[in-house]
């Protein structure tokens, strides 16, 4: 049975993605850094298990590989949000909004990197934003991280492939997750009636399309950014 790992798996998009990947066949580690509860329950349900790591500290990275051994399908999904102007944005807001959804990501492709290198086989989901893609008012250093997430899957898919291991991105629009919750429901409804599709995007919208570039359909697709977004970004 091949593995996968998804980090931020324990609520909203990553245990959608956790739930997805399990129910395709794949034993799912189901990272988590503050829920212990809702992972140890998603694990159990799915026949996974739960794993703790912070992704913005290397060491507690490293010990999460060590522990879940070697990993067939890596889906970079922990973040974090802020809105904030930007000149009231704080050192320590920028450097952990990078530490978290951009050197997060860093860190685990290249943990999981030697096992996938070494069989030849492998594929990495990077969970990005449209934010990252477009930028987004009161939120300067989320799409910037975000951002930085889609050239790290470009430049590392062209470094990957002649190891045939794809490295894909998924930039989800306006999900509603409680992530989103922030933004109020008369917020929320003015961005859904912004999207052609006229609603907002479920978790599971994002984990089909994780499920699709996991899987031997995408075997020809690397490098490239999926818009989950109902179409408000075309």
């Amino acid at each position: 049975m091949q593995t996968a790992l998804v980090t931020g798996g324990s609520r909203g998009i990553g245990a959608a993605v956790s739930r997805r990947l399990a129910t395709d066949g794949f034993h799912v580690f189901v990272n988590y850094h503050t829920h212990t509860q809702d992972a140890e329950s998603l694990a159990k349900e799915i026949g996974g298990e739960a794993i703790c790591a912070d992704v913005a500290n290397r060491s507690a990275c490293e010990a999460m590989f060590a522990a879940a051994g070697n990993v067939d399908v890596l889906v970079n999904n922990a973040g974090i949000a802020q809105q904030k102007l930007f000149t009231d944005i704080t050192e320590e807001d920028w450097r952990r909004m990078f530490a978290v959804d951009a050197d997060g990501t860093f860190r685990c492709c290249q943990l999981a990197l030697p096992y996938m290198i070494h069989v030849k086989h492998g594929s990495i989901i990077n969970i990005s934003s449209m934010w990252g893609q477009v930028g987004g008012s009161c939120e300067v250093h989320y799409s910037a991280a975000k951002a930085a997430v889609i050239g790290l899957t470009k430049a590392l898919a062209k470094e990957l492939g002649p190891s045939h291991i794809r490295v894909n991105c998924i930039a989800p629009g306006v999900i509603d997750t409680d992530m989103n919750a922030m933004h109020g429901p008369e917020v929320l409804q003015e961005l859904a009636q912004e999207a052609p599709l006229e609603r907002l995007g479920t978790p599971e919208d994002v984990a089909a399309a994780v499920s699709f570039l996991a899987g031997a359909q995408a075997s020809f697709i690397t490098g490239q950014v999926l818009g989950v977004n109902g179409g408000i970004i075309i």
